[in-house]
């Protein structure tokens, strides 16, 4: 098997690279694991020393990461640019925080002294996508590696480049050989890996369907395993929203990364008083985004992908209209080279339709009528994804309803939902389980150990000095 860079603007391969042989697996999956024995003892200085030197390596070099990325998957240069500092964020935060979050706890149990350990588990399998090349990788990679764990990435197969500087990147950081690599490897060579005794966990960020296979497969082998899957989260506006502020955060929210985000705003929900209005401001909006080169500044959307992703998106977007949804805008694939396509916008489907319960991975948008607040909330529930979701209201008791009633991971208030390496990120019901960012991510892949030692009659025991990263 290849994997290729090919120019999604134009449809032409411009590079090539071999996957790697099962010996050189072998010698890596080797390697990781006799890094990982040296590694787990090095300080959290030094580790912190070689992070924030990723993450200067990510600053300095943003143009030409954000280039790679932009020439690999389309994402317009600028929020390429974008993604590599904030990947440098990341770097800069676990540098900072990571031994304070990991530091001994202790547990009042008297007369004995007890206290929580944590300790990182080994080599961890990641399973990347192709939309966000950097980020979603570093988000892993900075605390998995600032725990004492190594890393294993297996790339999506349209983003080699991203996926081999990667590698190159934590390198020249100067974390040891065998701390972070990648495996240039199919979908037979990924199932091999989650059943090697040396991979001690995984993680995996992409489809409902892929998720399903690795959550099987990892269960089987007993291995820890964090899933961040689809989304196909809603945006609601209710009528005492600022209209102006919420349709044009509805419109980026959902053209971002050319509409090519599991958090990306895919439904939007507002009750009757307001539907009519809100539908024509958004569609008109829609209709002059600006769509073309992503090295000029000016585009708001770029080519999608790969020509299959395209093909798919079409295909669900024929399939709701044909089913009843109402064609507002778009939905026509253009001629030409190039993986294309216009942004739509859709309203109303029926329920069972694509638009009404799949994720639409492109820039379609999908309108919904709702009756009123709490219909407007039963919409937005009604789906089998709850990643993230984007409430738009100024009344204090509406605000509280959809706090606590949004099946979601995340839920933002007057804001479009994004990821903040300062706060917890994942997922409920098919969008995944478990948590990344935060301190959350840095717990996920750690043995929480228990200690307690028991004083002796008439003693109470001194703790000794406790080392998170033992």
């Amino acid at each position: 098997m290849a994997f290729a860079t090919i120019d999604p603007t134009t449809g032409r391969t411009l590079r090539t690279f071999e996957a790697h042989p099962l010996d050189e697996v072998e010698a890596r999956l080797r390697r990781a694991e006799e890094t990982f024995r040296t590694f787990r003892h090095t300080s959290f200085a030094e580790r912190a020393g070689w992070m924030r030197r990723a993450g200067e390596l990510l600053e300095g070099e943003a143009e030409r990461y954000g280039r790679m990325m932009m020439e690999e998957m389309g994402k317009p240069l600028e929020a390429a640019r974008a993604e590599a500092r904030k990947c440098a964020t990341a770097c800069h935060y676990y540098a900072e925080h990571a031994e304070r979050f990991l530091a001994d706890e202790p547990v009042d149990t008297p007369p004995d002294t007890s206290f929580v350990r944590y300790q990182p588990l080994g080599p961890v399998l990641a399973i990347m996508p192709w939309n966000f090349p950097f980020w979603q990788v570093v988000r892993f990679a900075a605390p998995a590696l600032m725990a004492g764990n190594v890393g294993l990435l297996k790339h999506a197969h349209n983003v080699p480049q991203c996926a081999l500087a990667l590698e190159e990147l934590f390198l020249r950081a100067g974390f040891p050989e065998g701390a972070f690599q990648t495996l240039l490897v199919d979908v037979q060579g990924v199932r091999r890996l989650i059943e090697d005794p040396r991979v001690k966990a995984v993680t995996l960020t992409g489809s409902e369907g892929a998720g399903r296979d690795v959550a099987q497969r990892s269960g089987q082998q007993l291995k820890k395993v964090v899933l961040e899957l689809g989304g196909s989260d809603p945006f609601v506006v209710l009528p005492s929203a600022d209209l102006d502020a919420a349709v044009e955060t509805a419109v980026k929210a959902r053209l971002i990364n050319n509409g090519q985000s599991c958090i990306a705003a895919k439904r939007f929900i507002a009750p009757e008083p307001l539907y009519a209005e809100f539908e024509r401001r958004f569609v008109e909006r829609m209709r002059r985004a600006v769509v073309g080169d992503p090295a000029d500044p000016k585009t708001e959307v770029g080519p999608l992908a790969t020509e299959g992703i395209r093909g798919g998106l079409h295909e669900q977007v024929e399939r709701s209209v044909a089913a009843g949804a109402k064609l507002l805008l778009g939905g026509l694939k253009p001629p030409g080279p190039g993986f294309w396509y216009p942004p739509t916008v859709l309203a109303n489907p029926p329920p069972g339709s694509p638009a009404y319960t799949e994720e639409m991975f492109g820039p379609v948008a999908v309108l919904f009528r709702a009756k009123d607040a709490r219909d407007a909330l039963r919409i937005a529930n009604d789906s089998p994804y709850g990643l993230g979701a984007s409430v738009w209201t100024r009344d204090e008791a509406e605000q509280r309803l959809f706090i606590d009633g949004l099946e979601a991971g995340s839920v933002f208030v007057n804001g479009m939902v994004a990821s903040d390496t300062r706060l917890p990120f994942g997922g409920v019901k098919a969008s995944g389980h478990g948590r990344e960012l935060a301190r959350h991510g840095l717990l996920e892949f750690l043995n929480i150990k228990t200690v307690r030692l028991v004083a002796a009659q008439g003693t109470t025991p001194q703790r000794t000095q406790a080392q998170a990263n033992e």
